[in-house]
């Protein structure tokens, strides 16, 4: 895989992550249906904030590698 498929790759995992933390938040404190659900409900907005966590987090860390490595190449270049 090229280094453009790549960042498009990260770029759609946080994109997709941040809106799963925003739907996580949007049921946790607006949402009537999950809150009449209980503790089922609370689970379901904890697991959106999880997975949004996950897919936005690390992705950040390895796509701020690749532009700092691009960035070190480019300079190393006469």
């Amino acid at each position: 895989m090229t280094d453009k498929t790549i960042m498009l790759i990260l770029k759609v995992c946080i994109s997709v992550g941040i809106v799963l933390i925003l739907l996580g938040i949007y049921f946790h404190n607006f949402s009537p249906t999950i809150e009449e659900m209980g503790v089922n409900g609370i689970i379901i907005s904890a697991v959106c904030i999880a997975i949004g966590m996950i897919l936005s987090l690390p992705t950040k860390m390895y796509l701020t590698f690749l532009l700092v490595k691009r960035e070190s190449d480019n300079k190393q270049k006469p």
